[in-house]
């Protein structure tokens, strides 16, 4: 059997137990959000076209298997001591240059208004499914195909914890639109990349990745 195969039906899914791991109200998310150029959002918005070739994005493509506009949202975080270094490394691991102007990036957190369920994709869980781990570094386009099955075979989840493989598999979570209730109304911290007081965290962080800073 393939090691990363392509999922299952939702109603074989359905018959297995989900794993889940619960994030307490209060905890600390971060992310890096665009606040212009294409498919841009605020620290507080869900991106609601795709799918996108992000791996865990949930949306249903069009008829041509393109990204549309449609109702299944998704926000990519990090939480954990190394949630900034664990956003950055995902986020500009394309090109591995951290630009702090291109698109118009911003580094926020918040804390979570209510409790999320999510998931949970970083234990035995994956392969039981019949996924692996390669979940979180093989194709994205089969991992993308898997997150909606998962998306429609368990309704009380509100996202996934992944592991993030551009950061030592720092916990990660693709938020779906279903966990907009823990969005608060102002987050803890904003700051643009091109802000002087980042210019620290975005060497000290280059440095250990690999990744220049432009």
């Amino acid at each position: 059997m393939a090691k990363f195969p392509e999922p299952p039906g939702v109603d074989a899914l359905r018959a297995m137990p989900p794993v889940l791991h619960h994030l307490a109200e209060g905890a600390t998310m971060t992310r890096v959000c665009f606040v212009g150029g294409e498919f841009s959002t605020s620290w507080d918005t869900f991106r609601f076209y795709g799918p996108t070739t992000s791996r865990f994005d949930h949306q249903i493509p069009d008829g041509q298997g393109r990204g549309q506009v449609q109702n299944r949202g998704i926000m990519y975080l990090a939480t954990g001591s190394e949630a900034i270094p664990t956003c950055l490394a995902e986020v500009f691991q394309a090109t591995r240059l951290i630009d702090r102007n291109a698109r118009d990036p911003v580094l926020a957190g918040f804390a979570l208004a209510t409790d999320l369920t999510l998931l949970d994709l970083t234990g035995p869980f994956a392969t039981a499914i019949g996924a692996s781990m390669a979940i979180h570094a093989g194709p994205r386009p089969r991992a993308r195909r898997w997150t909606r099955q998962l998306y429609e075979a368990y309704p009380e989840i509100d996202g996934l914890l992944y592991c993030a493989s551009m950061y030592g598999n720092a916990p990660a979570v693709a938020l779906f639109e279903r966990g907009a209730r823990a969005i608060p109304k102002r987050p803890v911290f904003h700051r643009e990349l091109r802000d002087a007081v980042m210019a620290n965290i975005l060497t000290e962080t280059g440095r250990v990745i690999g990744y220049e800073v432009v």
